[in-house]
């Protein structure tokens, strides 16, 4: 199986630097400069990622990076997929397959344990714990306090059995030696913790505050029940993932973190945890209590990098790689069901990668547009916060919505080509939800047929645009007029 991995993010970084993918930003202030000029930058089409340095009251060396998976080329760099056209369809169409292959191959790569790495060439303990050594962003203004974990790795064990989790969730500061832990009821981490809570046991954790961004990346995908991110990311690697023992929990991290939070979550331990923004770009939930994690130990390298993925209104510094990824299991979905002719899926990021999905098609027969628009709405993949699925003929590019938009305004009648689901599944994390009418959590879907009506597919009047081939011609020709900065 040859060497492991031991998810050095710094070597990650290198790359991206001699591909120009990388920008320094010296002297912002962690008080919402580090959010808003991230904001800011990943709202431009082929960004750079961002390496905060000299972060305002904190040493040269302790920084901040954001912005890892928003365009192509870094997320194609990130999931080690080899693809030679760099784009949205092609990144969707490498991916075809692999999560249901990663996952099959997930047990053959268990993690491999070192005795030491870099992560332990600093550390904190005892009454030298401060949490706030770090430059912990204040991202948003109405958040509800400093936010070391946005794009980190929470790693847990089961109470009764091996299983350990590494899921991505929300970690706040509270204080030099507290962070509160938000853990969405129903993950894999809020199950194990409520495990030891009843037993009414410490619960053990550490969290991964910097590494490869493909540990953050897969920790926030649902991997089945009971099955090891480490092992699934072996699976996407190749080989396995090299970890060492946290001192005092025994829990596994990766040799090259960055910086890790070691601590335990005692029973009935709470505090005030919020608001904090959400993927759809609202502040859904207001401050709530949430566990809190006493930090006994800090693990970090040599100026340590902190990988920062706050939430934001879309497009925001994650939003870009679910896309992706949903679009590819909403691909693989649809094929699944038997629709047949599917040339491309993308989940838009104005929707969270949720709430706006579109299917391309080539028409095959009557009523193959519908059949396309219900699967994609109510699979298995698409019917969690799901608000409109379009299906659009083959000339038009789902991932482009002025093209999406061109062929809802010209080829739909809106009586026969828009069919309303009622009593679907709605969640409290919709921002809808303020106007849901039911106690119970449900909510409407609009699928929108938006080809040529299949029975008039041959007189439909013809596209008024240069065909393929003359576009072709012409821009080899006149290539150095045609192209801008």
């Amino acid at each position: 199986m040859g060497e492991g991995c031991g998810l050095d993010l710094r070597r990650w970084l290198e790359a991206m630097r001699a591909a120009g993918q990388v920008q320094e930003v010296l002297g912002a202030d962690w008080n919402l400069e580090l959010g808003t000029i991230s904001e800011i930058n990943v709202k431009r089409p082929q960004h750079r990622a961002l390496l905060f340095d000299q972060i305002v009251g904190y040493p040269k060396g302790h920084r901040v990076l954001t912005c890892t998976t928003g365009t192509p080329k870094r997320l194609a760099s990130i999931l080690r997929l080899p693809v030679e056209e760099v784009s949205h369809q092609a990144l969707v169409s490498a991916l075809r397959g692999k999560p249901r292959e990663w996952e099959s191959r997930a047990k053959d790569y268990p993690p491999v344990v070192r005795q030491d790495g870099p992560v332990f060439e600093r550390v904190m303990e005892g009454d030298e714990v401060d949490v706030l050594a770090f430059p912990a962003p204040w991202w948003h203004e109405r958040d509800g306090g400093r936010y070391i974990g946005t794009g980190c790795a929470v790693v847990t064990r089961d109470y009764d059995s091996d299983w350990i989790n590494v899921g991505t969730y929300r970690v706040m500061v509270h204080d030099r030696n507290h962070v509160g832990l938000d853990m969405v009821a129903g993950k894999h981490g809020n199950i194990q913790y409520r495990k030891y809570m009843e037993a009414q046991k410490p619960f053990p954790v550490a969290i991964v505050v910097g590494a490869d961004p493909l540990l953050y990346l897969i920790a926030g995908v649902e991997v089945p029940y009971g099955m090891c991110e480490y092992q699934y990311i072996g699976a996407v690697l190749g080989q396995p993932v090299e970890v060492v023992e946290a001192r005092g929990t025994g829990l596994p991290i990766p040799t090259h973190a960055e910086l890790v939070l070691e601590g335990w979550i005692q029973p009935g331990a709470t505090r005030m945890e919020g608001p904090f923004g959400e993927f759809h770009g609202y502040y859904q939930g207001k401050a709530a209590p949430a566990p809190v994690v006493e930090v006994e130990r800090i693990y970090f390298r040599e100026h340590p990098i902190i990988l920062g993925s706050p939430p934001a209104k879309p497009p925001h510094d994650y939003s870009y790689s679910k896309a992706v990824m949903r679009s590819a299991l909403l691909l693989e979905a649809l094929e699944s069901a038997g629709v047949p002719g599917v040339q491309a899926v993308w989940a838009h990021e104005i929707g969270g990668a949720r709430m706006l999905t579109v299917a391309s098609i080539k028409q095959q027969y009557a009523g193959h547009a519908k059949q396309c628009g219900m699967v994609l709405s109510q699979c298995g993949v698409g019917a969690y916060l799901g608000r409109y699925a379009i299906v659009v003929d083959e000339d038009i590019d789902p991932t482009n919505l002025e093209e999406v938009m061109w062929a809802v305004a010209t080829r739909t009648d809106p009586e026969v080509d828009i069919d309303i689901i009622h009593r679907a599944l709605g969640s409290k994390n919709d921002p809808m939800s303020v106007a849901y009418r039911y106690a119970a959590p449900f909510s409407s879907r609009a699928v929108i047929d938006a080809c040529r009506p299949f029975e008039h597919l041959q007189d439909f009047p013809p596209v008024a645009e240069a065909s393929r081939e003359l576009r072709e011609q012409v821009y080899a020709k006149w290539r150095e007029a045609l192209q801008w900065d």
